[in-house]
């Protein structure tokens, strides 16, 4: 068993380090980084406390970047599909991702007041910062989810600078989880919660694949909570700073298994499945939105050749595909809960990190 399985490089306890251990397996650090090539950075904008005041702060915030084939190959395109189980929420680029099948970007996700600086900031990252392009145009994958309890979201703190500081910083291996990045001021279940990654390797015939899952979690309400389909929430009443069914998902998952645009599309309706089985029901006001790539076939794209062959999986090989993402969807949303602890925000209101032995006392 991986250490990294266990809990994040700084040391924070994931779920499988206090015992609970879901179905499947993963790779080799649990995120979505076990996805060959696929690279994470982040900014992290900590800053103030006390009174809220617009454009001063307290700063809870931050920006996540994704590259689907790393830092050194940004504009080779993924078969890419995508799916919205509730609208209340934004990724921007969706609706060319949904007619031409293609990722053509990094991804970014930050909070919703930030998303426009997020999306405007990866062009420039692509334009300026590398040497040769397929093209000089693009429409970056920008996501975002609301941070305003903890964060002076109005003041507009994530900057051009923060964004490309996390296309810069992108790196395989293990990442941090938690607080991190984009989502450093977000709530799940009305714990503290923010960013999560969980993977699994999936054999089908002689090959095996990988299923990485990445959320910025940010849904639901106390009592919803489950683990391991215990109800969990119900017995952990008290201190809840939202209390209310509003708030978001946006998972991103990456496979190195060969699928078409339509088969991905369908990786991506299955994300629900792993955010129903934590206890989440995609309320009204959350915008839960999802995006699924592969890497294979870059020959396909290299270069944009008008004519290409791509290698695919038939449709009825995919049931293990289906399961791989509920899974690592289940578990990335539950470790962005579990490599927390408590923070303090803006105007001194309070996301309290969950009691990891009183959770176990409900599990076990």
């Amino acid at each position: 068993m991986s250490g990294y399985w266990n809990e994040t490089p700084s040391g924070k306890k994931r779920l499988r380090g206090l015992g609970i251990e879901l179905p499947g397996t993963p790779g080799a650090f649990n995120a979505i980084t076990d996805v060959a090539g696929v690279e994470v950075g982040y900014t992290t904008l900590i800053s103030g406390d006390g009174p809220r005041i617009v454009g001063k702060g307290p700063i809870r915030t931050g920006v996540t970047a994704i590259l689907p084939r790393g830092r050194n190959d940004p504009q080779t395109s993924c078969a890419a599909g995508c799916y919205s189980f509730n609208g209340s929420g934004e990724m921007s680029g969706l609706l060319w991702v949904e007619e031409s099948g293609e990722l053509t970007t990094p991804i970014t996700i930050t909070n919703t007041h930030s998303c426009g600086i997020a999306r405007d900031a990866t062009v420039q990252w692509i334009f300026n910062h590398v040497e040769k392009t397929v093209s000089d145009w693009g429409l970056p994958v920008a996501g975002e989810t609301y941070d305003g309890e903890l964060n002076d979201i109005n003041g507009f703190h994530v900057k051009t600078e923060h964004v490309l500081a996390a296309l810069d910083t992108a790196r395989g291996g293990p990442i941090e989880l938690g607080s991190v990045g984009g989502g450093t001021g977000m709530l799940t279940f009305d714990f503290k919660a923010g960013s999560g990654s969980a993977s699994r390797i999936v054999t089908i015939g002689d090959d095996a694949f990988t299923v990485g899952a990445f959320v910025q979690s940010n849904f639901g309400r106390r009592h919803e909570m489950m683990v391991d389909g215990r109800r969990v929430g119900l017995a952990m009443p008290g201190g809840e700073l939202r209390g209310k069914p509003v708030g978001s998902i946006i998972a991103v998952i990456a496979t190195d298994a060969p699928l078409l645009p339509h088969q991905l599309k369908r990786i991506a309706r299955r994300v629900p499945v792993g955010i129903a089985r934590t206890g989440g029901i995609g309320h009204n006001g959350s915008g839960d939105i999802f995006l699924a790539f592969s890497t294979a076939n870059r020959e396909a794209y290299a270069g944009n050749p008008s004519i290409a062959s791509m290698r695919f999986m038939s449709n009825s090989a995919m049931d293990d595909l289906f399961e791989a993402t509920a899974q690592a969807t289940e578990e990335a949303i539950l470790d962005s809960i579990i490599a927390n602890e408590t923070m303090i925000g803006a105007d001194g209101n309070t996301a309290i990190g969950i009691d990891h032995e009183r959770l176990l006392s409900f599990v076990k």
